[in-house]
């Protein structure tokens, strides 16, 4: 916690020495000697020597160190890369995990999530029990003789743990690490349902299927029956608002606490760290230097980028790191805004390319989770999975709209009137969706579509896409994933 407390405290101090440390360690560097890291000495050396850089453009130097070349991104040897399954459209992404990012960053976020807990709740009793961690599955992959590994970045932290951490950890590493979903899913219930489960760490989606097969097992209703002593839920990969009061009833525990992450492929960025906020922190001191592109400036050729010092509040940012896995000025693609200052809190409002902006609506992912949310709570409502898009005007001179399709756990009472708190809600919380729905003259009301339990984990299922760090894209700006989701379902 002191350390939490340094760079809280001194988050511009602790960025600057990140950013020496960055360059000098891969000065003598393939990438290094490219961009003359030997002469930067500062930020705007650094911005100014070495251009934005996304997967495409980096992809040509971690394919070459997949097959065995070194020192060419990053100064250490690189065998593991976390594979980025990303969404539904299958182009995965091999993203480098070097051992100081795995220990500094992976592993510090682990370590730090553990400290906040404890520190926010005294009377802890977390080291009584074991975590159960939902995690994917790893392969190696060969190039000749030389061998390197891939898999979700959750597979490549429980299968380098130390063997001590095993003690508080379920299930077993071989049945945590099976390749096949469903096979994973009933050894996991089957393996852990009878355990001492003090926590528990996961994506949400997929967390709720493991618990719902376990409350079948145990022919229960609730956790307060199978793990009594649980206390906590650490939850990342997607927003937890559409999820939260499944949970909550399925756990039936005043006392569990949750606490939301922020850790992706590329690196572990933030942490909640105050009980009354879903806002996280910003984790500062895990070998990440921090750069950001305001939304303004997102789609021009050469954006302007800003450091930390520049960020204003209430305004959204794409994120730009630097990372000891040897991520250079990488656009990350995800879409922040900061409550607060020194320290550096925030909130995730989307993806770059997750949003609909089909008519200048600027629909964000934030708004349609909030708005659901709503809706759910109005009609006693729990949601599943949820995708939507626009709904193009047409040459007969029809509005346009946007469908959702939704799958509910708890069906809504009266259908009609969610889709009008649904389209309330959203007019409340984004101005611009407003604006185009006035007197429907550009967007007429929400078209909702409810499909049968089960159809987005049979989509996934389809796509060989079950499990791991696979997301389900909530909002896209044309219509892609939902004609494909119709398709399926005829």
């Amino acid at each position: 916690m002191h350390q939490i407390e340094l760079f809280m405290k001194y988050p511009y101090d602790v960025q600057e020495e990140w950013l020496r440390k960055l360059v000098k360690s891969a000065k003598d560097t393939e990438w290094g000697k490219k961009f003359g890291y030997d002469s930067i000495e500062n930020y705007e050396q650094f911005k100014s020597f070495v251009p934005l850089q996304d997967y495409e453009s980096m992809k040509p130097f971690i394919e070459r160190t997949r097959r065995g070349e070194q020192n060419i991104l990053w100064a250490t040897e690189i065998k593991w890369f976390a594979k980025s399954a990303g969404t539904t459209d299958g182009k995965s992404k091999f993203l480098p995990v070097s051992p100081e990012s795995l220990d500094g960053c992976h592993y510090g976020g682990g370590r730090d999530m553990v400290s906040i807990h404890c520190n926010n709740n005294p009377e802890t009793q977390l080291f009584t029990g074991k975590n159960l961690a939902l995690g994917g599955s790893h392969q190696s992959d060969f190039y000749g003789d030389y061998e390197s590994f891939h898999g979700d970045v959750s597979a490549i932290v429980i299968k380098n743990l130390p063997m001590w951490a095993e003690y508080f950890r379920a299930p077993a590493v071989e049945i945590a690490l099976i390749t096949d979903w469903e096979e994973k899913l009933e050894k996991m219930a089957r393996s852990t349902m009878e355990a001492n489960v003090t926590s528990i760490a996961g994506v949400p989606s997929w967390m709720m299927v493991l618990m719902k097969r376990i409350l079948e097992y145990k022919k229960v209703e609730t956790f307060r029956e199978v793990w009594p002593n649980l206390e906590v839920y650490f939850h990342g990969g997607v927003s937890f608002t559409p999820y939260k009061d499944q949970f909550k009833k399925i756990f039936d525990k005043e006392d569990v606490n949750y606490l939301q992450l922020y850790n992706a492929s590329e690196g572990f960025f933030g942490i909640q760290d105050q009980k009354v906020s879903d806002e996280m922190l910003l984790m500062l001191d895990y070998g990440i230097y921090y750069e950001f592109i305001h939304e303004d400036e997102i789609e021009k050729e050469n954006p302007r980028v800003l450091n930390l010092a520049e960020i204003k509040l209430g305004e959204n940012y794409e994120m730009v790191i630097s990372t000891t896995a040897g991520l250079w000025r990488y656009r990350l693609g995800d879409l922040v805004r900061f409550t607060n200052v020194v320290p550096f809190r925030f909130v995730i409002t989307g993806r770059r390319k997750h949003f609909i902006n089909a008519f200048g609506e600027e629909l964000m992912i934030h708004n349609a989770d909030d708005a659901l949310k709503i809706a759910c709570d109005k009609t006693y409502a729990f949601i599943t999975d949820y995708t939507a898009g626009p709904v193009f005007m047409n040459d007969n001179g029809e509005n346009g709209a946007h469908e959702w399709i939704i799958e509910f756990e708890k069906l809504p009472n009266n259908p009609e009137f969610f889709a009008a708190v649904l389209d309330k809600s959203l007019k409340e919380l984004n101005s611009d969706y407003e604006a185009k729905r006035y007197n429907n003259y550009i967007l007429h009301a929400p078209q909702i579509r409810i499909v049968p339990p089960g159809t987005f984990y049979n989509w996934l299922k389809s796509k060989n896409k079950l499990g791991g760090q696979n997301k389900i894209p909530r909002l896209y700006n044309n219509r892609q994933y939902l004609d494909e989701l119709i398709k399926f379902l005829e």
